[in-house]
């Protein structure tokens, strides 16, 4: 796919994440995305960002002055077939792994901008929804997810990923069907 490279009077870059971009990455998932509410198996987000660096799953960032902000990861996934029609089930649909902002930056609109980019870049691959989860009570997660267009689908206990507050997921699902303002669509 094409490298996207799109900046604002701010000076801030959205460029797709490549090998170039795994140290900063990796240091901003688990430096500002860690917290109480987010999941962050090392292993699994080592193997999902090196699964980015080959291009089997992929990623937006946002930089600014060469300082990575915020970045989006994402890719395809068969894990939500029971939220599908069955006739759809089996069928990749897009799955959000990451979505996280430097500390400084949260609350200026960078998370629902990258939700965004990647739903344009996942509207081009086929798919007729991406999926995303967070814990029940991650009211900025939330927030972002609702701003970009994702709806709530089921919040159930999981009390291994989650072990704080509530102990709940919250599935949550962009629609396709009825979108056109997406490139490709």
């Amino acid at each position: 796919m094409a490298q996207m490279s799109q900046t604002d009077s701010a000076g801030l870059f959205i460029v797709r994440a490549g090998a170039e971009h795994l140290a900063a990455l990796t240091d901003l998932i688990f430096d500002h995305g860690a917290n109480v509410w987010n999941y962050l198996p090392e292993g699994a987000i080592r193997e999902h960002l090196d699964h980015v660096v080959q291009g089997r799953d992929h990623g937006v960032l946002a930089l600014q002055d060469g300082l990575l902000l915020g970045a989006v990861t994402f890719g395809l996934s068969t894990d939500f077939d029971a939220y599908l029609p069955e006739p759809s089930r089996g069928t990749p649909q897009g799955y959000v792994s990451e979505a996280v902002v430097r500390r400084d930056h949260t609350g200026k609109g960078l998370g629902t901008r990258l939700l965004r980019e990647a739903l344009a870049v996942l509207s081009t691959m086929d798919v007729d929804a991406v999926f995303i989860d967070r814990h029940e009570e991650n009211l900025a997660s939330a927030g972002m997810m609702r701003r970009a267009g994702f709806v709530e689908l089921e919040t159930y206990a999981d009390p291994r990923r989650r072990p704080h507050g509530s102990g709940r997921t919250t599935v949550c699902r962009f629609s396709f069907a009825d979108r056109t303002d997406l490139p490709g669509r």
